[in-house]
C-alpha cells in the first residue's frame, strides 16, 4: 500500500516538474493558485506503473484524467489535461466563450490559444471552483491587453473583434456604426452581442462565441463610451 502511495506521490512530483518547466519556458512568472479536477467518484484501481506511464507521456490524451490541473500564474496559465500541458500567456492569447456538450449535459467553456497556437478548452466542471478561475482568467486577459489596445487606438488603429470593429471614435459592423458618445454599453443577451444606445439595440453582432476577446471588447467599450460622453 505504501509503495502505491509513494508511486502516486512521485508521479505528482514529476507532473509538477513538467508544469514548472512549461511555465518557465513561457515566462509566466510566479504561480498564484492551482485548481484541480473535482472528485469523480471512487478511484478505479489500475496498475500504478501503467498510470505513471500514461501520465508522463507528452502526446495527446483524454479530455479528463485524475492528473488534470489548472495553474494560474502572474502572466498566464498552464492547463495539464490528460497527457498534455498547455501554456497560455494573458497578453497574447485569444479567448472565446462557448457552450459544449459533455456527458453531464451542456456547459460553458473558455477556449483559449496557447503559446504554440493550439486551442485549449477549459470547461466549467473540468476544474474545481469554476466561477472563480473563469473570472480570474477573463480579468487577467483584460488587464494584460486593454492598455495596449487603447494605445493602438490612440495611434489611429482599427481593431477587429469578429464582425465588429473599434476605433478611438466609433464602433461598427459591416452595416452600421455609432460614435462612442452615442453608446451606452455593449451587452450579451441570449448568446448574442448587442450594442445599446438610447435604450435601443441598434447593432447586433454574431453569436458571442464568434467574438474573439469579447471581455477585452467590453472593457474597451466601457472606457471609450465613458470618454465619449465626457467629451460632449
Amino acid at each position: 500500500m505504501n509503495g502505491a502511495a509513494d508511486d502516486r506521490e512521485r508521479a505528482e512530483e514529476l507532473l509538477l516538474a513538467r508544469i514548472s518547466a512549461t511555465a518557465s519556458r513561457a515566462r509566466l512568472g510566479r504561480r498564484r493558485v492551482t485548481y484541480r479536477a473535482p472528485p469523480t467518484g471512487p478511484w478505479r484501481r489500475r496498475p500504478v506503473t501503467a498510470w505513471l506511464r500514461r501520465l508522463l507521456r507528452a502526446d495527446g490524451g483524454p479530455a479528463r484524467s485524475p492528473a488534470s490541473r489548472l495553474d494560474l500564474y502572474e502572466h498566464g496559465l498552464t492547463a495539464a489535461v490528460g497527457r498534455r500541458i498547455h501554456a497560455v500567456r494573458y497578453d497574447a492569447t485569444v479567448v472565446r466563450r462557448c457552450t459544449v456538450l459533455t456527458s453531464r449535459g451542456v456547459t460553458g467553456a473558455l477556449v483559449l490559444v496557447d503559446v504554440q497556437g493550439e486551442r485549449v478548452v477549459l470547461r466549467r466542471g473540468d476544474f474545481a471552483r469554476s466561477q472563480e478561475w473563469w473570472s480570474v482568467i477573463c480579468g487577467a486577459v483584460v488587464a494584460a491587453q486593454v492598455p495596449r489596445a487603447l494605445a493602438a487606438l490612440r495611434q489611429g488603429a482599427r481593431l477587429e473583434f469578429g464582425s465588429l470593429w473599434v476605433t478611438a471614435d466609433a464602433v461598427g459592423s459591416a452595416r452600421t456604426s455609432l460614435r462612442w458618445s452615442e453608446v451606452q454599453r455593449i451587452e450579451v443577451r441570449n448568446g448574442f452581442v448587442a450594442v445599446r444606445a438610447d435604450g435601443r439595440r441598434l447593432m447586433w453582432a454574431t453569436g458571442a462565441s464568434g467574438i474573439p476577446n469579447l471581455c477585452v471588447l467590453r472593457s474597451l467599450a466601457e472606457h471609450l463610451a465613458r470618454a465619449g460622453r465626457d467629451d460632449d
